[in-house]
């Protein structure tokens, strides 16, 4: 939820954290980012990119392994637009989604 995001910041900043590094998988990585992106520095990568040794995998131990390989400034970090232009880009997918169901919706009562 929002009201934790915005708590995580509030920790992460009065921790003194300045860097933050995290997995793009999916969307769950958006309002992270939205949050995080004027208080630190944030490096999104692609998790094929940080794929750690074959074995059992926990959170645990990849936010171990993605925070080792941020200390040693071996992550290259997603391109990420401004966001302005990620505004937009939401709005056009946004406007697509309602043309489309627009359309669906007249077939369907064409078909009726």
């Amino acid at each position: 939820m929002t009201i934790e995001l915005v708590g995580l910041v509030d920790w992460l900043t009065e921790a003194g954290i300045t860097h933050v590094a995290m997995e793009s998988t999916g969307a769950y990585w958006h309002p992270v980012y939205n949050l995080l992106e004027g208080h630190c520095t944030v490096l999104l990568v692609h998790a094929a990119h940080v794929k750690n040794v074959p074995g059992r995998k926990t959170e645990k131990a990849d936010a171990r392994w993605l925070a080792k390989l941020l200390r040693h400034g071996l992550l290259h970090a997603s391109f990420i637009p401004p966001r302005g232009q990620r505004d937009v880009r939401d709005l056009t997918r946004y406007r697509t989604k309602l043309v489309q169901e627009r359309a669906r919706e007249v077939n369907r009562v064409q078909g009726v």
